[in-house]
């Protein structure tokens, strides 16, 4: 870590001025954080991330390598992006036609997971602790808890906020097998029973 500072940056990687970097921050080889964009506490960025201009990313967020967020992504807090996954923010981009003030906002909630090579077309929001699949295509919302996959993606199931796959009984409840916390569905969706 550099001197007066409380997050690492390395050498090789950019951050544009007006950045703002929380306290045990990682930004690992080849990275560039542009100009507006605000990383919270704790997060790791791997190698050949590029953030920005005006991104928010919350706190204990994991990045991948070669992962691209775009102007109008936000990440709340404890979201995991795998290697190489995708954010899109133009529903119809052409290299001729200029269209910056048609970027559409996408949202992962807080502990949502996204599977390596995973494409979030723009527009969406990914809900609190859903997973989304390796190489999944998401062009919905996807609600909280929510388990995703294929192309384009499609609900396959419920997981716990510790990732797991959950099998709800005829009364529509559910325990994970790994951390024993409990749920319950109500009206389509999973909601905590704590």
């Amino acid at each position: 870590m550099s001197k007066g500072l409380h997050y690492f940056v390395h050498e090789s990687s950019y951050v544009d001025e007006g950045v703002e970097i929380g306290e045990g921050t990682k930004i690992w080889h080849f990275c560039h954080i542009l100009r507006g964009s605000k990383i919270g506490k704790n997060c790791v960025l791997g190698q050949n991330v590029m953030v920005g201009p005006n991104v928010k990313i919350g706190n204990n967020v994991k990045i991948q390598n070669n992962v691209s967020v775009y102007e109008g992504v936000e990440i709340e807090d404890d979201v995991f992006c795998g290697p190489s996954c995708v954010f899109t923010n133009v529903i119809n981009p052409r290299a001729f036609i200029e269209r910056k003030n048609e970027f559409k906002k996408t949202k992962v909630k807080k502990g949502a997971t996204i599977g390596a090579n995973a494409t979030i077309v723009c527009g969406v929001t990914i809900g609190e602790y859903a997973f989304v699949g390796a190489g999944a295509v998401v062009t919905k919302d996807v609600p909280p808890y929510a388990l995703v996959v294929g192309v384009p993606a499609r609900q396959i199931g419920w997981v716990c906020k510790c990732g797991v796959r959950l099998e709800f009984d005829d009364n529509g409840k559910a325990v994970c097998k790994a951390c024993g916390e409990k749920y319950r569905l109500e009206d389509g969706r999973v909601v905590s029973d704590e």
